[in-house]
């Protein structure tokens, strides 16, 4: 260490004594803290910050990204320890240099902002162009203005944990195809962006291809695949088939664009193989496949087989549809407007999605009872819900507890402690309509030698009645409107879920047409033939 320099501790943080003209005191070099640096002299500001302290506070950090200096620019965060790790990966190990930010105009703290730059990487370089933003807030304990600190700020598709690295690809690039070889890209089919990129983590060593040079984001969650960002060298790419049909693809895309938050999956009854899978959401986050939400009424599939094979009625056998039913002291009702009918059979509770007539059925009868175990026995060895599906990439595989008390009841009409997805239920109904669980994939088990979960599936008299109230429920119930139109052999069940803090229920549909099932959700989107419904039968046209 030089001459006139010496590092000590004093209370707790990082003191350098200089020594030498003009310095006759410690230069405090600030402890990391959730402001980011020391407190300023003299009284606290508080309140939002002002528009100079915005721009000055903004500029400054630009400033220091621009030059590489990772710690001045950490403790203009809010955040000091995080953004430094993540600003000195920018500049190291992601090998991004020349820097340039050209702010845009703020927007009260928000600062947009559009950065140029170059990565080089063993003689290779290529530019790097992006939008981003940042906002500006007042420190808790320093009262300085200081950069609200996400990992967005440096790049919009960096979530926490993530981090930023250029070399050798992790895998191979895959060509993706689709089950008739045409070619599948994140361009063309932008739901499928995360899907490709767990397939080529996931597959790209076995489909005969040969890595590259990138840059990439590499996710903080090991199941999910490293996104490329910039290709400084090409590499081989293997042909990796899916599942996925072009065309039920292309539909599922336009459809989910209709609804904010909205997610469909489409699949094969015959196969198991998912044709179509698509999100529209703000998030990224494939909904779809990996949710774990309530499906509401959709759920009285498996509780109609369920009261079914246990012998408790029939489709043409009564279930009364009461104007309101209680189960363990909580009172449940139904949809407004909806006319009680004590004569209701099985059929026709379905088809009105009467939740009165599956709460008053929920405990069987004296000849046939059923316990808090009956629905999720249902669940697990009929339809092969739980069972950790292997589908090719994440995924949830539905859940169904024994519950007891009013959750009991809750459960049997898609809400209480079941979650499901889109994935979930476009298999509940394949399995519904052809008796036989095969558990949905996107691409070969073969590939990989995985074992594909299984389960006894239904009886045939049980799937002939779903399948015939479903058609019911699709021609002159509550899946009608949305159904209209459809030719062939069509089937659809209706849900709404209700989530707490949310003014406005999620909007759930099934539905099924010849050779091709399909499942959607829509965050708050009502009734389930009000958007979910819609995005089913968008999908269903394209086969069948």
């Amino acid at each position: 260490m030089r001459n006139g320099v010496k590092v000590g501790i004093v209370g707790g943080v990082f003191a350098v004594m200089v020594g030498g003209a003009g310095y006759g005191a410690y230069n405090i070099v600030s402890a990391v803290s959730g402001d980011g640096g020391s407190a300023a002299a003299g009284a606290e500001k508080t309140g939002p910050p002002s528009d100079d302290e915005v721009a000055e506070t903004s500029e400054k950090f630009f400033t220091a990204w621009e030059q590489g200096d990772a710690a001045t620019a950490a403790d203009l965060t809010d955040n000091a320890l995080a953004a430094k790790e993540l600003l000195i990966a920018y500049g190291g190990q992601a090998h991004i240099g020349k820097v340039k930010i050209t702010p845009g105009t703020a927007t009260g703290v928000t600062v947009p902002f559009e950065v140029s730059a170059t990565v080089s990487y063993e003689g290779r370089s290529k530019p790097l162009t992006y939008r981003s933003e940042l906002g500006v807030v007042r420190g808790k304990t320093t009262g300085r203005a200081l950069v609200d600190w996400r990992p967005s700020v440096l790049h919009p598709d960096l979530k926490t944990g993530d981090t930023l690295l250029t070399g050798e690809a992790a895998s191979p690039p895959i060509e993706a195809v689709d089950r008739d070889g045409i070619v599948l890209t994140k361009e063309k089919y932008p739901s499928l962006g995360p899907v490709l990129d767990t397939l080529r983590d996931r597959y790209g060593d076995k489909a005969g291809g040969s890595p590259g040079v990138e840059l990439a984001i590499r996710h903080a969650s090991e199941e999910a695949g490293d996104s490329p960002l910039v290709t400084l060298a090409k590499g081989k790419a293997g042909k990796l088939r899916t599942t996925i049909s072009a065309g039920a693809q292309a539909a599922a895309e336009k459809a989910v664009t209709r609804y904010a938050e909205s997610s469909v999956v489409a699949v094969k009854p015959s196969t198991g193989e998912v044709l179509a899978v698509a999100n529209h959401r703000g998030d990224g986050f494939n909904a779809a496949f990996q949710g774990k939400v309530a499906p509401g009424s959709t759920m009285k599939i498996v509780t109609a087989a369920m009261l079914i094979d246990n012998g408790v009625t029939a489709m043409n056998s009564p279930a009364p549809c009461p104007a309101t039913a209680t189960w363990q002291s909580q009172t449940f009702k139904n949809l407004t407007g909806m006319a009680p009918d004590e004569k209701a059979t099985l059929a026709n509770s379905f088809m009105r999605s009467c939740n009165t007539a599956f709460v008053k059925l929920i405990d069987g009868s004296d000849e046939r009872p059923l316990t808090d175990e009956s629905l999720t026995t249902e669940a697990q060895e009929r339809f092969g819900l739980g069972k950790d599906w292997k589908t090719g990439i994440v995924s949830f595989d539905g859940s169904v507890p024994a519950s007891g008390g009013p959750n009991r009841a809750a459960n049997a009409i898609g809400q209480g402690e079941v979650q499901m997805n889109p994935l979930n239920m476009a298999s509940v109904t394949a399995t519904a309509i052809t008796g036989t669980f095969r558990q949905p994939y996107l691409v070969s088990p073969k590939l990989d030698d995985r074992t594909l979960a299984t389960a006894r599936g239904l009886p045939s008299g049980t799937a002939a009645q779903l399948k015939q109230m479903m058609r019911l429920t699709a021609t002159s119930g509550t899946g009608a409107q949305a159904m209209s139109g459809l030719g062939g052999d069509i089937g659809a069940k209706t849900g709404s879920a209700e989530v707490d803090g949310q003014e406005t229920s999620d909007s759930w549909f099934t539905g099924f047409r010849g050779d091709i099932a399909a499942a959607a959700m829509t965050e708050e989107g009502g009734h389930g033939g009000d958007a979910a419904g819609p995005i089913v039968a968008a999908v269903l046209r394209t086969g069948g």
